[in-house]
């Protein structure tokens, strides 16, 4: 019986305790709200070709995010996904899977579609050989909620600035859009000429086969985050 309370009020609050006390229960045992994903989120996007990894050279560079490149850390770059995406990375060679979040963008080199991190390198055992055949899925992302930025059409990179503005000038009588992004790389500093900006994957890379036809080049479509 309730202390103070008469036994005919007694017999009235304690049931409503009882409904209480399993409400609040039952609220903390609810499953986790899902996050809710951005427009044009590419949840359960699949993606196969050859991963490399990048280390010892660009530990505490920035990345495309801003954070500071650490090797040791499960992260990844990538051309066009979300940075914040998190991707299970298997190896199609050995079966080893590894879980990474997209945090920088690259790798600019032809036929290759994933830079990992050291310690996503070693989880697959690729560090010996460089690169291995991959395959990567989203399932998830950590991180900003705003809407994927333009995609942008790299055509080259050079040493030299001239180079660069060569290339720029000639890209511009096709795509009236270009700029040159200066970049320090452990090489050294490079300028790469950038031109276009489209909302669509197809678009750019169809624009991107446009471009290597005219230019003789090799471009790559990549996401624009700045």
């Amino acid at each position: 019986m309730a202390r103070g309370l008469p036994r005919s009020w007694s017999s009235l609050v304690l049931p409503f305790l009882l409904i209480a006390a399993i409400a609040i229960t039952a609220g903390c045992s609810s499953p986790a709200p899902k996050p809710v994903y951005f427009p044009g989120y590419p949840i359960g996007f699949v993606e196969r070709g050859v991963a490399s990894w990048y280390g010892p050279g660009f530990h505490g560079n920035k990345t495309a995010n801003g954070e500071r490149y650490d090797m040791h850390q499960l992260t990844a770059a990538h051309r066009t996904l979300p940075l914040g995406s998190v991707a299970v990375v298997r190896s199609v060679s050995s079966g080893r899977q590894v879980t990474v979040r997209i945090n920088d963008r690259g790798p600019f080199a032809k036929g290759r579609i994933l830079d990992l991190s050291l310690a996503g390198a070693q989880a697959l055992g690729m560090t010996g050989s460089g690169t291995d055949q991959i395959e990567l899925r989203v399932v998830g992302f950590e991180g900003r909620t705003a809407e994927m930025g333009a995609l942008r059409i790299q055509v080259g990179a050079f040493a030299e600035p001239q180079n660069a503005m060569s290339l720029l000038n000639r890209a511009k009588k096709f795509y009236a859009t270009g700029r040159i992004q200066t970049v320090d790389l452990p090489e050294g500093r490079r300028y790469r000429v950038q031109v276009g900006e489209f909302r669509t994957e197809a678009q750019a890379e169809a624009a991107a086969a446009d471009l290597e036809s005219n230019l003789s080049v090799q471009p790559f479509v990549f996401r624009d985050d700045s």
